[in-house]
This record gives C-alpha cells, structure tokens and sequence, in this order.
C-alpha cells in the first residue's frame, strides 16, 4: 500500500512541477514516473528526445520542459563518488555534447543521491567547457563512477539535507 501511496505523492509532485513550468512560460510533458533501467541508458534515450525537440521541434515544440521520477540504477565500474542521479546529468550531458539551451537537474526526494549527503545536481549549457577548462574530461569521470566530484568541482551540486521523504527520484530537463 505504501508503494502506492509513494506513486501517488511522486505523480503529484510531477504534476506540482508542471505548474511551475506553465507559470514560467514553459510547456511541461510528464514523461512518466516510473523510469528505471541504467542511469547511462536512461539518459541517453532522454537525450535523444532532447536533441530532437531542440534541433527539429520534435515531439514536443520549445520552451518546455520534460519531467519524469523513477529510480535508475548503477552499475558500478570504478572507484568514484556517485549516485544514479547525477550520474544521469552526466551521461546526459555527454548524450546531448552540444548542451544549447538545455538545463536539466535531478535529485533524489530524500536528499540523498547514493550515499551522499547530496540531493544531485544542475546541468547547464555550459556544463562540460567549463569541466574542460578545469582539465576535467567529463568521460573519465563518468566512466569512474565520478560524478558527485565532477559536479561538486563545479559548484553545481544541489544540497537540500534530509527531506524527511522519500517518493522517488526526480528529473526535468529545462529546453529553451
């Protein structure tokens, strides 16, 4: 019953963000909330719709905004830092390689992203040339299982501390 319940919040919560996008002049397609599979995989179909809504217009016309739940999973290859979500901005970010006015964030409900105190983060447009110009290559991080270093390097981690809930994982990818 409480997996239930815990749908119920999470779908609210989408819903509660679509608001906000509409209230922002952005059009909000809730792409589901319940997506699981690999954070690297889960990303890279998410960026293949976001490169064609930006370059094409399709299936969706910009601004909007594409927000899903669920919890992806990692498969561990390396000896870094990371959770499923910001291991999803970084394959996302690599996924999209010309990052033109998209933003994305994603975050754990209960403020922790693996076993950091750390909800997730921000991707910004700019994301990877600045990770560059630090000489950091996005990919070794992420091969690594590095992202909460990559990410906090770069002051866009999102720090929330105990939210006291846990519904699910949370995603919107911002397209301007």
């Amino acid at each position: 019953m409480s997996e239930l319940k815990d749908a119920v919040s999470l779908d609210s919560r989408l819903e509660a963000a679509a608001q906000v996008a509409r209230s922002a002049g952005y059009t909000p397609y809730i792409l589901g909330d319940s997506l699981e599979g690999e954070s690297r995989d889960v990303a890279k179909v998410l960026g293949a719709i976001t490169r064609q809504v930006v370059q094409h217009g399709q299936p969706f016309q910009p601004p909007c905004v594409l927000l899903s739940g669920g919890e992806t999973t990692v498969t561990l290859r390396g000896p870094g830092r990371g959770g499923r979500n910001v291991e999803f901005l970084l394959a996302l970010g690599l996924a999209l390689t010309d990052g033109a006015r998209v933003y994305a964030l994603a975050g754990d409900t209960d403020g922790v992203d693996g076993a950091e105190e750390i909800a997730g983060a921000l991707l910004t447009p700019d994301t990877l040339a600045r990770a560059w110009a630090l000489g950091m290559n996005p990919r070794n991080f992420l091969d690594n299982n590095d992202a909460h270093t990559f990410f906090q390097r770069l002051g866009d981690s999102v720090i929330t501390g105990p939210t006291l809930t846990n519904v699910n994982d949370f995603r919107a990818i911002v397209i301007g």
